[in-house]
């Protein structure tokens, strides 16, 4: 085995290798180092957890001749696992061993050594040829990692061995007689793709015609404002070397150039005009002040960055053209500004804009309270039309969205606004009857008419809790209920037409915060359902600000609020939902039910729209209750709350329905739901500070009125969404 260059990887259970591991130990100034446990303590410590086999595989020696040092090493495979796993997930496991498979050739060692050290660190190949005939100098230590113990050694010795030293196991082949008519050949044979970073004109050309002829891509880094060059011959066996920036240029002339001669292609090579200004400069220099052009490390290790990544693309069959880019980072450094987001994670609050509400008789007033009302993600899907002795809700299947299955959701929140209606009414004294159809062209109207002396005590005593209703979203504390509160909370789904289950004891609420948090990530993994979640966040400035849910209204600290940019990127929950990962995306819901004194769930006998604004009804008058004995309100939606069939889960989240059918059978369960029980909505009680920001509502949805001022009877009003 070469020796010069490779380490040699000793198994102790083989009995060749013992003898001459013995013989090592025996010998004068071998030094051994023994870390394998430490490793193997590491290895164990991954997650996921490494197979058994890997755990099994037993320690390994790896000899270093140039180094005298022997060094214990784990076994071949959980060496590649433990060395590679902070790659996760940038590189997947799986985009590793494919990426293993590559052989690269790497041809100029000065600034091709950072890239093959890069290729190799990074774990972006299999095998490396290194090619380079030049011993390493004094003067190449500005840019070449080594030492002054390399000086005099082969430059592509010196870069195996450096690499050698992150991993024995990796193959690496060198060529120390570099590159010419007699090695070409051999050089590029069996490459995937080559690195080319000679400093000869006719080398650079000779070796792009040989992996042209093997259909394979080149790439090369220039250390001048970040050029990349890249060269798709595998895709365009019939193009141009160089991007055919030489012109006609008879290749065979180049060996005979002087390097003064070959300046003029080499400008035009490198697109003298977009040079840097030292660069340019410092060409014409060469051969007077200069013996050669000045690279520098910074340059050459941005240009490693960029080599890497295209062999990342082209390896993982990812889209990589062939052209030219600049990675400048002296001009990126010139358009430095301020952070955009400087601001962006403050917390604090301007006085809000007093909640929209309309100014004029009895109906305007029955028309702000029912804006009031609770409704998924602030849509408002409704329209309230005002007539001479009637108010009408009706429901608009435009303001829909995935999760509101059949417009159940849209259901409910319209029941809860002919609650605030009626609770209105009853306060003014025009409390009439009240009417509720379904249909075709519009799924679900409620109409009441008004009376004259119509009132009713009870619905009156609701009134100023009414308008003080807010969902409340600080994670609170935990108080148990007393018996007064669970009968009255209990006594106000029963009058307005729907059932309570209440959810008290702590392991009660565990159960369920696993099953909601577990709900949450399908709905972030779920592209359009992230979608719609997203869309419904209201940032300050927004330009509509009266639908949707002010972020600040989230109660977030300037740390979960910088979180909240992570979670708002789809690209990010695209990459979760494809490792099959983002367990910590269920966290803030787990965490806010664990805080809850109590989940209300709160249910309705039937599936029909009928029945849902019933529960709807149900729901805001359990929310008030609940709100007057001094318990902060959030609601909560899992993904399955408005589906009944597998159908339906599948129309929901197709990946993610057997979870979410498996989730909703245990929530049911858990609640205690009777056969034909429909759940309306959950609600999370907690002990916590009044809600930071009132909900604002849209005057839009309201129709046969034309003011929209804030009338004194809506003054104070902090209803928020559901």
């Amino acid at each position: 085995m070469q020796t010069a260059y490779t380490a040699q990887v000793l198994d102790p259970t083989l009995p060749g290798d013992k003898a001459l591991l013995d013989e090592l130990r025996a010998a004068p100034g071998i030094e051994f180092l023994d870390h394998h446990d430490e490793q193997l303590e590491s290895l164990r410590a991954l997650r996921p957890a490494p197979a058994d086999e890997l755990l099994r595989e037993g320690r390994r020696w790896a000899y270093y001749p140039w180094r005298r040092a022997v060094v214990a090493v784990l076994g071949p495979r959980g060496f590649q696992a433990l060395r590679l796993d902070r790659n996760r997930n940038n590189i997947t496991a799986a985009e590793q061993d494919e990426l293993g498979t590559l052989t690269i050739g790497v041809a100029g060692l000065s600034v091709g050594h950072v890239i093959a050290h890069t290729l190799a660190a990074q774990g972006l190949c299999g095998k490396l040829r290194l090619a380079d005939f030049d011993k390493l100098e004094l003067s190449n230590l500005n840019r070449v990692p080594a030492t002054v113990f390399d000086l005099g050694v082969n430059k592509a010795v010196v870069a195996a061995r450096r690499i050698a030293e992150i991993d024995p196991y990796l193959d690496v082949e060198v060529v120390d007689a570099g590159l010419n008519a007699e090695t070409l050949d051999d050089f590029v044979d069996g490459l995937d793709i080559v690195v080319e970073e000679c400093d000869s004109l006719d080398i650079k050309a000779l070796l792009r015609v040989a992996a042209r002829d093997r259909h394979i891509p080149v790439l090369m880094a220039t250390s001048d404002r970040g050029i990349v060059d890249v060269e798709r011959f595998d895709q365009e066996p019939a193009r141009p070397i160089l991007h055919g920036l030489l012109g006609q240029l008879d290749i065979g002339l180049l060996p005979g150039m002087s390097s003064r001669e070959k300046i003029p292609h080499v400008l035009r090579h490198l697109e003298a005009e977009r040079l840097s200004p030292r660069t340019a400069a410092s060409l014409i220099e060469i051969d007077r002040s200069l013996s050669t052009w000045p690279q520098l490390a910074s340059d050459v290790i941005i240009g490693a960055s960029a080599i890497a990544e295209a062999v990342r693309r082209i390896g993982l069959g990812e889209e990589l053209g062939s052209g030219r880019s600049r990675v400048d980072v002296n001009w990126a450094l010139g358009q430095i500004r301020e952070p955009d987001m400087a601001h962006r994670y403050e917390t604090t609050l301007d006085d809000p804009d007093t909640p929209q509400a309309l100014d004029g008789g009895p109906l305007e007033h029955l028309a702000t309270a029912a804006m009031r009302a609770p409704s998924g993600g602030n849509t408002q899907p409704w329209q309230i039309t005002i007539a001479e002795d009637s108010i009408t809700v009706s429901l608009d299947p435009e303001h829909t969205s995935t999760m509101d299955v059949k417009f159940r959701g849209s259901a409910v929140a319209l029941g809860a606004a002919l609650l605030n209606i009626k609770i209105a009414a009853a306060e003014l004294r025009v409390l009439g009857p009240v009417t509720v159809t379904t249909g075709e062209a519009v799924p679900l109207r409620a109409t009441m008419r008004t009376t004259d002396d119509g009132t009713d005590p009870a619905l009156a005593s609701f009134y100023q809790s009414m308008l003080a209703r807010e969902s409340n979203r600080h994670h609170g504390t935990p108080k148990p209920l007393d018996n007064a509160t669970i009968a009255q909370i209990s006594d106000a789904a029963e009058q307005h037409g729907g059932h309570l289950h209440l959810l008290t004891q702590r392991d009660q609420i565990s159960q369920a915060a696993a099953i909601l948090a577990a709900a949450d990530r399908i709905r972030f993994l779920t592209p359009r359902l992230h979608e719609e979640m997203i869309s419904e966040l209201r940032w300050p400035g927004d330009p509509d600000p009266d639908t949707g849910i002010d972020v600040r209204s989230l109660e977030f600290d300037a740390g979960e609020m910088a979180v909240l940019d992570v979670l708002r990127r789809p690209d990010v929950m695209a990459h979760l939902a494809e490792w099959d990962a983002g367990s910590a995306l269920g966290d803030d819901m787990r965490d806010r039910v664990l805080a809850s004194s109590a989940l209300a769930v709160v249910t309705v006998t039937g599936n029909d729209l009928l029945a849902y604004a019933a529960g709807g009804s149900a729901v805001e008058a359990v929310w008030i209750a609940a709100q007057q004995q001094g318990f902060g309100v959030q609601p909560v939606s899992p993904v399955f709350l408005y589906a009944h069939t597998a159908a339906e889960l599948e129309e929901l989240s197709a990946p993610f329905a057997s979870e979410l059918g498996r989730l909703q059978s245990e929530f049911n369960a858990l609640a205690q739901l009777q056969p034909g029980e429909s759940v309306a909505l959950i609600l999370r009680l907690t002990v916590a500070p009044p809600a930071s920001l009132p909900s604002r509502r849209s005057i839009s949805r309201v129709r046969g009125s034309t003011t929209a001022t804030t009338h004194p009877l809506s003054k104070g009003v902090t209803s928020e969404p559901a």
